[in-house]
């Protein structure tokens, strides 16, 4: 397991701790910070923001060390290069120091005035709160079709039950974040193993708002990607598939054989169809090269499992630094007039 940086542990851990992966948010994260830290100073309670640059090409890691150095709650991991929004969340969660920690984007599709309802549902006792979506705006109807039939997929096959309609939106106790860093697999399905830990979980609900600015990352392709990994990850059905196809396959080449001999007996031995044959060759080929993709899937997640790499590596760490007393909470305009 990647050692925790000592200098985080040097000072009294806040109360709350927010990770926020970003990756070329550097238009809308003056906006987000703004609301962020309305949000978390009208709760009360000690706080920091933790930022992974997850080697965003943009403006935003000047943007972030511009935070920092007018808000002392905020805290940067930059990363040596992209490593993908899962890793970076790891990343954030093995730096973030408090108490409780929150998961959220820096699209603001997210909006972070929920945080107060999932920090009431934690100090009720519950140790995992997953936000849960009513309205999905700003999104096709296309990609709310497959996030539906996806979610649907694998609480029919996974080997742990996904919430529908969440994303990586929750709050976590601190012994769910230390359950989640004890699990340093290569290839993270983040929300998969949000359920595979456990513990007292409940939903709030609310309703998720368009992007602020920007687009996303996510494509289709993408996102097929990630589903194939959620997949993968936590079942191993698509092999089960696979066996049950070659079994299908022989017992249909059994009987049809039998056929062709049956009809040789009473009928004669009339020449094959090329058409019938090259169906039958076609779909032989294509049933092995299915198979041996999907053992190669698996095989390939054992292999890069087996390197023993770490999962990512910091370029640069700055820490959050002690709050001073109450202030007023941070002000994008006078942030955005001192930069200028």
């Amino acid at each position: 397991m990647q050692d925790r940086p000592q200098a985080r542990l040097q000072q009294a851990a806040p109360t709350l701790s927010v990770v926020v992966p970003v990756y070329d948010e550097g238009e809308g994260l003056l906006a987000f910070h703004a609301r962020l830290s309305r949000v978390m100073h009208d709760i009360g309670e000690s706080w920091e923001v933790v930022y992974v640059n997850d080697g965003s090409r943009d403006s935003s890691l000047a943007v972030l060390e511009g935070l920092r150095a007018d808000d002392p709650a905020c805290a940067i991991v930059n990363l040596s290069r992209n490593f993908g929004k899962e890793i970076a969340m790891t990343a954030g969660l093995d730096h973030a120091r408090g108490a409780a920690v929150v998961i959220i984007d820096a699209d603001l599709q997210d909006p972070p005035e929920v945080i107060p309802d999932l920090v009431a549902a934690w100090r009720e006792g519950w140790d995992m709160v997953y936000a849960q979506r009513r309205v999905r705006e700003g999104e096709s109807w296309a990609k709310r079709a497959t996030a539906d039939a996806f979610y649907r997929l694998m609480q029919r096959i996974g080997r742990v039950r996904l919430p529908r309609n969440t994303g990586d939106f929750r709050l976590m106790s601190r012994r769910v974040v230390d359950a989640l860093l004890r699990l340093r697999e290569q290839h993270r399905f983040m929300k998969g193993l949000f359920a595979w830990v456990g513990f007292p979980s409940i939903a709030v609900a609310y309703d998720r708002a368009p992007r602020y600015a920007g687009r996303t990352s996510f494509n289709y392709w993408k996102l097929w990607n990630f589903a194939l990994e959620g997949i993968t990850s936590f079942t191993v059905m698509p092999l089960k598939v696979a066996t049950y196809l070659g079994l299908v396959t022989a017992l249909f080449a059994v009987v049809f054989g039998g056929q062709i001999v049956l009809r040789t007996l009473l009928f004669g031995n009339p020449v094959p169809g090329y058409p019938s044959l090259m169906a039958v060759v076609l779909f032989l080929g294509g049933a092995q090269l299915v198979t041996l993709g999907i053992v190669g899937e698996y095989l390939g997640r054992v292999f890069n499992e087996t390197k023993g790499r770490p999962l990512y590596l910091v370029e640069r760490f700055a820490p959050s630094r002690p709050l001073p007393p109450p202030r007023a909470s941070f002000d994008v305009e006078r942030h955005a007039h001192v930069q200028q």
